[in-house]
């Protein structure tokens, strides 16, 4: 295939599942019944921090951020998907390609970013219980939401950049959507010089949240150990070990997928990797960030009641 510059009016296919024709039906009714779970999770969250006062604390404030991320970061790519299973339409404009490589990019930055927020503040509310209250206040709460919403966008800018700058060979994306590794594999020309600077750029959005995350829970866990009842340590590490749990899926399979050589990386097995942190990590969110947690139960529960009278 020769070289040439695509223009908006072009279109790539997107190969999809095509290639396991057998899996693409199980696929749509797997796919379109964890996207209906997560936007009826993700809602009821953002839902019932609206409606229960008693819920407006940092915790909750942040976890509403993540719900509504999680809503625009599965919507950003699961109904191209279904789309594709269904065999409606596997062709996708050029500018609408990079649209949703850019959204897609930037919701997923800012994930990393507020996951990151989110051990702070649970690192603060057990490793300084008495100053949590002082320490993150509603100012900082607001300043930490902004800076991680505003870096996700900024990263996903600097990397959509760098790769709307490369001449693109062929039409075929061997991929359910617009992900950047796909994307590379169409460079008419070498990217060892673009791909170097995308590396740093991810390495700082995946790498270093992750440590910090890792590094506030073995505060954590530290403080943990010095509680006297057995109980509270067990519900305190069950807590911390769903949440490091749904960390790992998130920032495993990411980093597995944007931390290799691009020569390297696998389109059929980076397809099912990105299940993991397109559709998996978005339903995981609600369930492991409440299904603990009292405060939310209680909500709940005085909703449904309010609803039945």
């Amino acid at each position: 295939m020769g070289n040439f510059n695509i223009s908006f009016k072009e279109a790539f296919i997107l190969v999809g599942f095509s290639d396991w024709p057998q899996l693409e039906v199980f696929l749509f009714v797997f796919i379109l019944i964890f996207y209906f779970l997560t936007l009826i999770g993700n809602t009821s969250i953002i839902a019932l921090y609206q409606l229960d006062i008693r819920l407006h604390m940092p915790m909750y404030f942040f976890l509403c951020h993540l719900s509504f991320l999680d809503l625009c970061y599965i919507t950003s790519t699961v109904p191209q998907l279904l789309i594709n299973l269904h065999k409606l339409d596997q062709t996708i404009s050029y500018g609408r390609c990079v649209a949703q490589l850019f959204i897609f990019l930037a919701l997923a930055s800012t994930e990393c970013l507020l996951l990151v927020v989110m051990a702070f503040d649970r690192y603060a509310a057990v490793c300084h219980p008495l100053q949590y209250a002082s320490i993150v206040h509603p100012h900082l709460c607001q300043t930490m939401a902004i800076i991680s919403w505003l870096g996700g966008f900024i990263n996903s800018l600097i990397q959509t950049g760098l790769m709307m700058a490369l001449p693109l060979c062929g039409h075929q994306l061997n991929h359910f959507f617009c992900e950047m590794p796909a994307f590379l594999k169409l460079a008419c020309e070498d990217t060892d010089g673009t791909e170097a600077k995308m590396f740093v750029a991810r390495g700082i959005i995946l790498v270093i949240p992750a440590l910090l995350i890792l590094g506030s829970y073995v505060c954590i866990a530290q403080a943990v150990l010095k509680v006297k009842s057995m109980s509270g340590r067990k519900k305190a590490f069950g807590t911390c070990g769903s949440h490091l749990l749904v960390v790992s899926f998130f920032y495993g399979s990411a980093i597995y997928t944007y931390l290799q050589p691009i020569h390297s990386y696998s389109e059929s097995e980076g397809k099912f990797v990105a299940l993991f942190y397109t559709i998996i990590t978005p339903i995981l969110n609600p369930l492991i960030y409440t299904l603990r947690n009292k405060d939310m139960k209680e909500a709940l529960s005085k909703v449904l009641g309010k609803g039945r009278d």
